[in-house]
């Protein structure tokens, strides 16, 4: 028994001595080629980005082969258009170009949040670029704080440049709007009257510098009254905008549940359920104001396509954007048909026809509407023969001839037609050709 358990004892201190060479062979093997510098050389980047990103030891000049600089510079990686960075991977800028696309960016705190939405949904553009000229706390209502046409008028007619602006507003605007020594009680009738006429000069004043204007309509919020008068506000938004030729964005339903109903969380771009509104119930949170930013976005691409990417086509009106919108001098449409939406064909009529400048007047073309429904059958009426006799009996609808025999055969006798040659059910023997 002693001599069969130092012969076991042996035995495994020979593996452990054949384990522990078999290990310094692979580590000396290792050494001596470099191993993970020929990874990478080899395009095993996925390999050497994990090497890379263990900690340096503070004994040794290498660390599996690399160098301990290299071991602790970070992997770069340059992003390309239409590539999404990952977590935690750095990314090269893109080179800097001196821009052309001059986007101007007006509101309350919930425009600039915006505008920061759409710094990073324009990344990809190194041409545009986001020029934030908001005011905290303000509105329409309060032109003694903030006079938004007036410095909408200031703005254009400064030496800064425009390409088109967004403007996004209207959480502060609860409050009652005085005339003189009268005071008007919110959302009353002779207050909406002065609401809409302040719209109607900020709109008129982009209008006036045929700069394109993009208003974006105000997000549901947490308090259900300030959503009811936000809801009608949105309204008047949309009415006024698109009387005058603006764009009018609805964030309404990126931002309510499916019963349409305030949401602080929800979808994001991704898909992927995130936060979207701060604890206040008011602001945006970084992935909300992006979700945001992704319908102005939208709405900004169609309307400059420069912007998108995509071939320029030249315009057949000169200063009109496919959507009847009046352009900076210098820009050009696609040739697109304009959008169906309320008032669009109305708004490039209009707008041809004032270009014309009396010129002869722009007959459309007639448009044959495709009736709705054919002629009525009716289902239950007498049936009637080919000559317009009405059928007496199932014989005289039958008639007569080879075909009426074989309908008597089968509907009156019950018995199966005779088969034919070369068919399935042809039984007959022999089979003839």
């Amino acid at each position: 028994m002693a001599a069969t358990g130092f012969a076991n004892r042996v035995r495994f201190v020979i593996i452990q001595l054949r384990s522990a060479m078999s290990v310094m062979l692979a580590v000396l093997f290792m050494l001596a080629t470099a191993g993970p510098s020929v990874n990478a050389q080899s395009d095993n980047s996925g390999l050497y980005a994990i090497i890379n990103s263990l900690p340096a030891q503070r004994s040794g000049p290498r660390i599996l082969g690399v160098p301990r600089e290299r071991a602790r510079a970070p992997v770069r990686r340059v992003l390309e258009p239409g590539m999404v960075p990952l977590a935690g991977a750095p990314v090269e800028p893109l080179p800097k170009v001196d821009p052309t696309t001059f986007v101007v960016v007006l509101g309350d705190t919930l425009g600039e949040l915006l505008a920061g939405g759409l710094d990073d949904a324009l990344g990809d553009v190194p041409t545009a670029t986001v020029i934030r000229k908001t005011r905290a706390d303000s509105g329409l209502v309060r032109s003694d704080f903030h006079d938004w046409p007036k410095v909408v008028r200031e703005l254009l007619a400064s030496d800064q440049k425009v390409t088109l602006g967004v403007m996004l507003l209207g959480a502060n605007d609860r409050q009652a709007i005085r005339e003189g020594d009268v005071t008007h009680e919110p959302l009353s009738e002779r207050w909406r009257e002065l609401y809409r006429d302040r719209i109607d000069a900020v709109v008129q004043a982009f209008a006036e510098r045929r700069v394109p204007l993009i208003w974006v309509g105000a997000p549901p919020m947490q308090n259900g009254r300030l959503s009811a008068d936000l809801v009608m506000l949105n309204e008047i938004y949309r009415q006024r905008s698109e009387r005058a030729g603006a764009v009018y964005v609805d964030l309404w339903q990126g931002f309510v549940d499916a019963e349409n109903r305030y949401s602080a969380s929800g979808p994001d771009l991704s898909g992927q359920v995130a936060r979207l509104r701060t604890g206040d119930g008011v602001h945006f949170t970084r992935a909300g104001a992006r979700k945001a930013a992704h319908f102005a976005d939208v709405a900004l691409r169609r309307i400059l396509p420069d912007v998108s990417g995509g071939p320029v086509l030249a315009s057949p009106f000169p200063g009109v954007s496919p959507q009847g919108l009046p352009l900076p001098p210098g820009s050009e449409a696609a040739t697109l048909l304009p959008e169906l939406q309320p008032g669009g064909i109305e708004r490039m009529v209009d707008q041809i026809a004032r270009l014309s400048n009396g010129l002869e007047p722009i007959r459309l073309p007639d448009i044959k509407v495709k009736p709705v429904a054919g002629p009525v059958l009716p289902l239950t009426g007498p049936a009637v023969a080919g000559g317009g006799a009405l059928v007496s009996t199932l014989g005289a609808a039958r008639g007569t001839g080879p075909e009426a025999s074989l309908l008597n055969r089968v509907f009156e006798d019950g018995k199966a037609p005779p088969p034919a040659a070369g068919r399935a059910d042809d039984f007959r023997w022999p089979r003839t050709p």
